[in-house]
């Protein structure tokens, strides 16, 4: 049970999940192909993207201290791009291959953002800015140009096995992990030092250690987030991760975790992040522009931001009352 409470099932994602429960009546009113068994596979490749940089910004969030990975984007673009221009483009379609190599780049470039802000102590905002750029730089130099064509097998997790689409496989096997590390005592020490650092500390957490883990997290998930990129586009684009950094930052807002750290888990961030994926297909079903799904995204981002700091202010002050 507490397996479970740790990903995310708490008061804290209720409200998401609701949102995804109107959204997708709303998308299925107004989109006739939406419930359209055939159609799941391909909503399912567009969407998983949008969810695992939610699931992917939550380790560094939970971790307190303004923890926040604005190269959650671009780490998806580069593992998208390394795929398709370092091993692809080369002959390598191994699934092992890929996946463990996809899973190495993932992880290093997120206990390379651990080691910035908790050792150098550089503030995480301009930490991951710094890698942002480096991130987004390389993804050209490996990739150049879009193009190439996905391998058979990760071309086929696009599609649905029957009912089920096969892509939320990758989704399902991050939930798996952070249940397993569930398990241990160290998502108990992300909260606790996400909600005071210093108390943690005195208890015996190594918060240094903490940290830097949390980060190295946040790079798995967005190597498999970058796996789901290469799904949905079913080839390489250089310039298509970094959009995803503004997904992941408002959909883990969305999805109940608190922008102070400390509260929160991954089912929230999930439902956050395909909370917007549901709202930019239902104004393409409508039919509005660019502009106006622009606008939509900023003002769903305001909101997302709005009720966090809400929501942490009521914390506080219950809290407070409560003293």
């Amino acid at each position: 049970m507490s397996s479970w409470r740790s990903l995310g099932s708490s008061k804290y994602a209720l409200p998401a999940l609701i949102g995804v429960v109107v959204l997708w009546i709303l998308n299925a009113a107004f989109d006739s192909a939406f419930l359209s068994v055939a159609q799941w596979g391909a909503l399912a490749a567009s969407a998983a993207p949008f969810v695992l940089a939610a699931m992917a910004q939550a380790p560094a969030m939970l971790s307190g201290r303004g923890g926040i990975d604005l190269s959650v984007g671009p780490l998806m673009g580069l593992v998208n791009a390394i795929i398709m221009g370092a091993l692809v483009g080369h002959g390598t379609t191994s699934p092992v291959a890929i996946i463990v190599i996809s899973i190495a780049v993932g992880v290093t470039a997120g206990l390379l953002n651990g080691v910035l802000v908790t050792i150098v102590r550089v503030p995480p905002i301009i930490a991951t800015l710094g890698t942002y750029f480096v991130f987004s730089s390389l993804s050209y130099i490996v990739l150049p140009l879009s193009g190439g064509r996905a391998p058979a097998w990760l071309a086929n997790l696009g599609t649905s096995w029957g009912p089920f689409p096969a892509v939320l496989l990758l989704v399902l096997a991050v939930m798996a992990i952070w249940l397993a590390v569930s398990r241990t005592s160290y998502v108990r020490n992300l909260l606790a030092t996400g909600s005071d650092d210093r108390a943690a500390y005195t208890a015996g957490v190594d918060v240094t250690r903490v940290r830097i883990v949390a980060y190295g997290l946040g790079g798995l998930i967005a190597a498999v987030g970058g796996l789901a990129l290469t799904v949905g586009l079913g080839s390489g684009d250089p310039g298509a991760g970094p959009p995803y950094t503004l997904y992941a930052i408002a959909g883990a807002a969305l999805g109940g975790l608190s922008l102070a750290g400390g509260r929160g888990g991954l089912l929230g961030a999930a439902a956050g992040g395909f909370i917007f994926f549901l709202t930019q297909n239902l104004l393409t079903a409508i039919h509005l522009s660019v502009f106006a799904l622009q606008i939509a995204s900023g003002v769903v981002v305001l909101v997302a931001v709005g009720l966090n700091s809400a929501g942490s202010y009521i914390g506080r002050s219950r809290v407070g009352k409560m003293a």
